[in-house]
């Protein structure tokens, strides 16, 4: 019954389904329904005449617009089919009933050359990354190819290759409506709200597994990385921003665990926490994942407008299914659209991106963009696949050798990684807070950069009630109200006053100053106290950008996380400026902290999971600008 109504569908070209095999599950899911496009995420319709619906949803890259942020418009629809029928098929009968012909590819290749993308690349670290833009960025191009087969027929064939071949998805689909045709294997939850918990996987790193599959001694060299290893801790900090902005008691984080698939393996982790929001809420405070536009997520996507020559149509955007639950509410699964192919009249797509950090190699971010791309085409039989590899990864043979995870080296490697973190975030967290500040207020100026929202949660744990206003819609009435004003950090170049940002910045810190009121400063603020205090501003000769040290703050020691491309900078052994005390490194005279009558500031990020001493620190720099 339920395969003959997926042969009805699949003859009839006007037809609408979808199709999802979820981490696990040994059935794929088939849903039908009506298509509706709609604007916002709040238009999603979650009911008819107050009876609830299941509702499944394309939202593409565009839609970050949402959260004021800048994206190209392609006209890429918000794409919902309200479900009328949700039926189950086993996967063993439905690979035995879908098309296995080979597909081929013609006039096949980047649309970007090598050469070209390794020149964004490198103009991305120069002119982004080192003027202070943000710690990454993630850039993407198209592997793109001509079918002569149907459309459908040749999608179908894709996922049914997905669903024998590929591995250690969390969700493997189909969809296809009037003009959009994706088929996937996605290896990222972006955001998962069921039962008043939501869920975030950062998942970040990628090691292209080598001929014949991959070994301890390939995954351990894979692990030891420091550029992997940073850029997996870079994009927590991003989505712990998106935490803190939608659950009361801030996120936790869990692992490190290896993500493995039949052909690359990931590093990820997984973030918890309690929220009330509705779940469209809670999608469009998380638009979109770090890991495939980079951080800070406002002004990453400025710089993916100025870099890529193409809008990105549903790359990076998410599929979102949302399900009634016995609450009355709806639960929300939503991974990420990567691993996909798009096909349209024949024209296929793969969009595929690299993660560019402060010590991208222009020439290996190449090479990510082939591997992936290789994945996705090996992964749908498009390109040889290797089938030694394959042998090797597939677990659940008899006798085959357990999962690399559970080597002890190989977990042993990544149980380090958890010394490096901040326990504040590693450890369980109350949504009661009284801590020693309750009673006063915090307002916390957003300078874009929402690494805010992490402060905002470190201050109501120390006990204050908290608010957030952007620069440019905070009023110096309600900064007046508050008991202490933290000015928060954000990209830039803190010496540019013709920024308006930048400009209004350095009004909210010299008002603040001028009436003695307490005042804390961070990162790009700190720099801009500094500035006001008459301390050189300078340039890095190496960005520090998910940088962790340990530095000198006022008699202590304290390991802290860095992300800055600027310095306020002191001669060597200078120990006050003005009414200021100055803590310094004594070698170079790079300011790390700075406290005088009824201020505090501090180059680093308190609030990053790179800090392990972030939350006694902020306390003891707000307890001197509140008592000083």
């Amino acid at each position: 019954m339920t395969l003959a109504r997926l042969a009805e569908l699949a003859a009839d070209p006007s037809s609408s389904f979808v199709l999802i095999a979820r981490d696990g599950a040994d059935e794929v899911e088939l849903l039908t329904g009506e298509v509706v496009d709609v604007d916002l995420l709040a238009d999603i319709p979650l009911s008819s005449d107050g009876t609830p619906n299941e509702v499944f949803a394309l939202v593409p890259y565009r839609q970050v617009r949402e959260r004021g942020f800048v994206a190209q418009d392609d006209g890429a629809p918000l794409r919902c089919v309200v479900v009328e029928e949700h039926l189950r098929l086993p996967t063993p009968a439905l690979l035995a009933a879908l098309p296995a012909d080979d597909v081929a590819l013609h006039d096949d290749g980047f649309d970007i050359s090598d050469d070209e993308y390794a020149r964004i690349v490198e103009t991305v670290i120069a002119d982004e990354i080192g003027r202070g833009e943000g710690a990454n960025f993630v850039i993407r191009r198209d592997f793109t190819a001509r079918i002569e087969s149907d459309d459908r027929t040749a999608a179908l064939t894709w996922f049914r290759a997905l669903l024998a071949h590929e591995r250690g998805a969390y969700w493997t689909f189909a969809v296809f409506t009037p003009g959009h045709i994706a088929v996937g294997a996605s290896p990222e939850a972006h955001v998962v709200a069921r039962g008043g918990v939501v869920t975030m996987n950062p998942i970040s790193g990628t090691f292209r597994h080598p001929a014949g599959g991959a070994t301890r001694e390939t995954l351990v060299d894979f692990l030891s990385s420091t550029k992997e290893t940073e850029e997996l801790f870079m994009v927590v900090d991003e989505e712990l921003k998106m935490m803190s902005a939608v659950c009361s008691d801030g996120g936790r984080i869990t692992g490190p665990h290896l993500k493995e698939m039949s052909r690359l393996t990931h590093t990820e982790y997984m973030l918890r926490g309690r929220s009330r929001l509705d779940p469209r809420d809670i999608l469009r405070e998380t638009m979109f994942a770090p890991t495939v536009t980079g951080s800070p997520m406002q002004n990453a996507c400025a710089v993916i407008r100025r870099h890529e020559s193409r809008p990105r149509g549903y790359y990076s955007g998410v599929a979102a299914l949302f399900t009634p639950n016995a609450e009355g509410g709806h639960d929300l699964d939503a991974p990420i659209l990567i691993r996909t192919v798009y096909v349209v009249d024949g024209e296929v797509r793969v969009p595929v991106g690299a993660t560019l950090v402060r010590h991208s190699d222009p020439l290996g971010e190449v090479g990510e963009t082939h591997g992936k791309a290789a994945g996705v085409l090996g992964a749908i039989g498009a390109i040889d696949r290797d089938r030694s590899a394959e042998a090797r990864d597939d677990t659940d043979a008899p006798g085959d050798a357990p999962a690399l995870s559970a080597d002890p080296a190989v977990a042993e490697l990544l149980a380090s990684r958890n010394s490096r973190l901040a326990d504040f975030w590693l450890d369980p967290q109350s949504e009661e807070h009284t801590g020693p500040f309750a009673g006063r207020s915090a307002l916390v100026v957003d300078a874009e950069d929402r690494f805010t929202t992490m402060l905002a949660h470190q201050l109501r744990h120390l006990g204050f009630e908290v608010s957030i206003s952007p620069w440019d819609a905070v009023t110096d009435a309600e900064a007046d109200a508050a008991d202490i004003v933290v000015a928060g950090p954000g990209p830039g170049d803190p010496r540019d006053a013709a920024n308006p940002r930048i400009a209004r910045m350095r009004e909210i810190v010299r008002r603040r100053r001028a009436s003695a009121t307490p005042l804390l400063a961070v990162c790009l603020s700190h720099q801009i106290l500094a500035d006001g205090l008459g301390v050189a501003l300078v340039p890095l000769d190496a960005p520090h950008q998910g940088l962790q040290k340990s530095v000198p703050v006022f008699g202590e020691q304290a390991s802290i996380g860095f992300y800055n491309t600027f310095t306020a900078r002191v001669a060597p052994g200078v120990g006050t400026v003005g009414p200021a005390e100055v803590s310094a490194d004594p070698a170079t005279g790079d300011v790390y902290a700075l406290r005088g009558p009824a201020f505090a500031s501090v180059q680093g990020h308190l609030e990053s999971i790179l800090s392990r001493d972030g939350i006694r620190t902020l306390q003891r720099l707000v307890t001197h600008a509140l008592h000083s």
